[in-house]
């Protein structure tokens, strides 16, 4: 008696540390390996039961219906077409964990997700959503390049459990999304191409595209037109290295703009319990990634700045601007030190508008803003922030100081492109002084902690 309860417990045991996987593709065999590594025994069942050089030592192959027996959890490595044959083992799979890591071809190809159509051909399985968004590679990589979190869903809590404590032992992050009825957006989610980003790179490419033409209009075209001079060369480098500070200061104010127009909507409701215009919503959701973008155009103007020296353009300018001093016996002018002081003050603060903008975009990564409090990294994302926006608006405002009002430099009565840069900066800094005055901040901050003015009009 004792010794077949000892093999009752061993068999147990043996099932329970055996994952089954249906599939020799490229995830199954790569979730194979990785399992393998962990300590669990991995069986694979397949149409074709002939040994694979690809498979990992140590694994077993055997038609299905074997190899279902020999786990009560079974991965599901295959396509949904495919999972007509689950039909004829359903006598097998009652009472079987199934793991459905598949993916469509397109956002909402089918009526209903691949794990409900699964959970209906196999009515007596217990279907669990699981692994969709690992790749094969991240799990051939060691996991050391890739995100570790697997999203999970199912209707059975028992079911996920046991696939979430499998994640765990791989060294994955899962994350509990309900019930099976969140399968289908979890298999939508895995077909999204940068979602977050979508509207601020519309936004970033439509802003540049706008400053680049204005400024072919008023630096080249004005140019070739009034004074029959082609400097079509300066595209390459001029142009656009005046498009990239204009672009990155645009998006940045861009970044805190929102956040004003959200405070004085909440100053305006007296409350904070009804929500935003949807399209204001999207536009804070997406502050992150205006701010990285505008980190991109800040370096490569940074990069671009680099370059001036070594242009031939500029080298041909500086040699016959000393050729025509020597042929006119003349010496430099006396120093303006009004002048260094201008141009020594824009410098210093476009590197330190840089260094701050960098230092934003460290915190913004996960790795990092994990490692901080709210209350720090309010106050680096939002004073620092508005710090950064300052000293970055400061820089070009120095920099076109004898611009603005210089008709000279308006060509067909069009302001410089500096000087529209400078709307939405200047904008948002005004508004959020007029925030922080003291009788506005106390009035803000008392209907962020609840305060309403008229709470019997809540909507």
């Amino acid at each position: 008696m004792d010794v077949e309860m000892a093999d009752i417990e061993k068999t147990i045991h043996t099932k329970e540390n055996t994952i089954c996987i249906f599939g020799t593709g490229d995830f199954g065999r790569s979730l194979g390996y990785k399992l393998l590594q962990v300590g669990y025994n991995v069986v694979f069942g397949s149409r074709s039961q002939d040994s694979t050089p690809l498979l990992p030592k140590g694994v077993e192959i055997m038609d299905y219906g074997e190899a279902a027996q020999r786990s009560s959890i079974i991965v599901l490595a295959i396509h949904r077409e495919h999972y007509y044959f689950l039909t004829n083992l359903s006598h097998i799979l009652n009472g079987k964990v199934l793991v459905d890591v598949s993916n469509n071809q397109k956002v909402n190809q089918y009526p209903e997700s691949n794990a409900q159509f699964l959970a209906h051909l196999v009515p007596n399985a217990k279907v669990v959503k699981a692994f969709n968004t690992v790749s094969a590679w991240s799990l051939q990589s060691g996991l050391l390049d890739a995100s570790r979190q697997v999203f999970v869903c199912g209707d059975d809590s028992n079911s996920k459990r046991l696939v979430m404590d499998v994640a765990c032992r791989l060294g994955l992050t899962p994350l509990d999304q309900g019930s099976l009825l969140v399968a289908g957006e979890l298999e939508n989610y895995a077909l999204h191409l940068f979602p977050m980003w979508r509207l601020p790179f519309f936004i970033s490419i439509g802003l540049t595209a706008f400053f680049f033409f204005y400024c072919l209009i008023t630096d080249v075209i004005y140019t070739s037109i009034k004074e029959g001079k082609d400097y079509s060369f300066l595209i390459a480098v001029s142009i656009t290295n005046r498009v990239f500070p204009i672009v990155s200061l645009t998006l940045l104010a861009l970044v805190y703009l929102p956040g004003i127009i959200a405070a004085f909507v909440q100053l305006y409701r007296g409350t904070k319990y009804r929500r935003f215009p949807h399209w204001l919503d999207r536009w804070m959701l997406c502050r992150k990634q205006l701010g990285l973008i505008a980190l991109g155009y800040a370096f490569l103007h940074a990069i671009y700045t680099l370059i001036i020296p070594i242009r031939v353009y500029v080298r041909w300018w500086h040699n016959n601007y000393l050729i025509s001093q020597v042929r006119e016996n003349k010496t430099y002018e006396e120093l303006n030190t009004t002048i260094a002081w201008y141009s020594d003050i824009y410098m210093s603060l476009g590197i330190l508008g840089f260094g701050l903008l960098i230092l934003l975009g460290i915190t913004s990564l996960p790795s990092v803003s994990n490692a901080v409090n709210w209350r720090e990294f309010h106050f680096v994302q939002s004073k620092l922030g508005h710090v950064t926006l300052l000293f970055c608006t400061a820089h070009t405002l120095i920099y076109g100081w004898n611009h603005f009002f210089d008709t000279h430099y308006y060509a067909w009565c069009l302001p410089p492109a500096g000087t529209l840069s400078l709307i939405i900066p200047c904008t948002v800094l005004v508004l959020k002084f007029f925030l922080i005055t003291p009788c506005i901040d106390r009035k803000l901050t008392k209907i962020r902690q609840g305060w309403e003015r008229s709470p019997k009009h809540r909507k």
